[in-house]
């Protein structure tokens, strides 16, 4: 995909914003499932980000026009990396904590990477894999709790496949993306267009689930999804992509392996959670696990941008 998005950013910068924001919007989902259900907000929030994404490509000049056999494969990219991953994440967050979510999530790493060894060659560094064992390790002793928690809750087998599943089909969309980029396609209108192809399914599921939206909805509500739909699904995926173009779908992904520690801090600040000495000790090694993985201060060579192998 071609880009100018993010292009006077540094690796550190794109990774520090990405970070900023899914750290985040852990917090901004709550407000979503409190007054309505999992696939209405995440329909409406995909519609209005794709339709935002693909109004600024054309306030930018950017043709809207891609080939038929693009169109389908935006779609399956918008499938995995955005209906299908948002639907699974908002049902695991109904069953149980957030922190076992998040750790769930810490693995994307090395399944990503894994992954990409698999389908393109792409062997990954020892560098990179020790990063990532080690934020997973620090992710998990930051939610130690609520492993324990998770542990004695009735839906906790529910959450914990919706968790895997919402894992693995995030790491389907990312690789995906990743392989999109090979045609060169403009960024702006290829995330528009996924985001709103994959709105179609979540639309679909809140239309056979029925539930009645509790019109007028709080100002909470709104201000929950303008962040997720304008911060949360357009910016940060826009340049979380410019990241992955560089870098590698592998080593980007080890955001979401830190975002965990940012969700810990939004809980302690807003939520009165209470870290444990091993969660601090978890987050010294989630933080230097992808220090580690993504190599801060090192410039990527050519062989780690991303794409399809021959």
């Amino acid at each position: 995909m071609r880009t100018s998005a993010g292009a006077g950013l540094r690796n550190w910068q794109l990774f520090a914003f990405a970070l900023l924001v899914w750290g985040t919007t852990w917090h901004a989902i709550v407000y979503q499932l409190a007054h309505t259900s999992a696939p209405f907000g995440v329909a409406l929030r995909l519609t209005l980000a794709g339709a935002v994404l693909l109004a600024y490509a054309r306030w930018r000049g950017i043709s809207l026009r891609v080939g038929a056999r693009a169109h389908a494969w935006l779609a399956v990219q918008g499938l995995f990396m955005f209906s299908l991953s948002y639907l699974c994440t908002y049902s695991a967050v109904q069953h149980v904590p957030s922190g076992l979510v998040a750790v769930g999530y810490s693995a994307s790493p090395l399944i990503t990477g894994l992954c990409a060894w698999l389908l393109w060659r792409r062997t990954p560094t020892p560098r990179f894999v020790l990063g990532g064992v080690l934020g997973l390790i620090g992710v998990a002793l930051i939610f130690q709790r609520e492993f324990a928690q998770a542990s004695a809750s009735v839906g906790m087998l529910q959450g914990a496949m919706f968790t895997l599943a919402a894992v693995v089909l995030s790491a389907a969309g990312s690789l995906m993306a990743t392989r999109n980029a090979g045609d060169g396609l403009a960024l702006w209108p290829a995330l528009g267009l996924s985001m709103l192809y994959s709105s179609v399914l979540s639309w679909i599921v809140a239309a056979v689930e029925g539930q009645a939206v509790p019109w007028p909805l709080p100002p909470s509500w709104w201000l929950s999804l303008a962040y997720l739909t304008l911060v949360g699904s357009a910016l940060v995926f826009a340049s979380y992509l410019v990241l992955q173009q560089r870098i590698g779908a592998g080593p980007a992904s080890t955001v979401g392996a830190a975002t965990p520690v940012l969700a810990l801090a939004m809980s302690t600040a807003f939520e009165g959670y209470q870290p444990q000495a091993l969660a601090i000790v978890g987050v010294v090694l989630a933080v230097a696990g992808n220090a580690l993985a993504l190599g801060w201060g090192a410039r990527p060579s050519p062989a780690s941008a991303p794409g399809p192998g021959p």
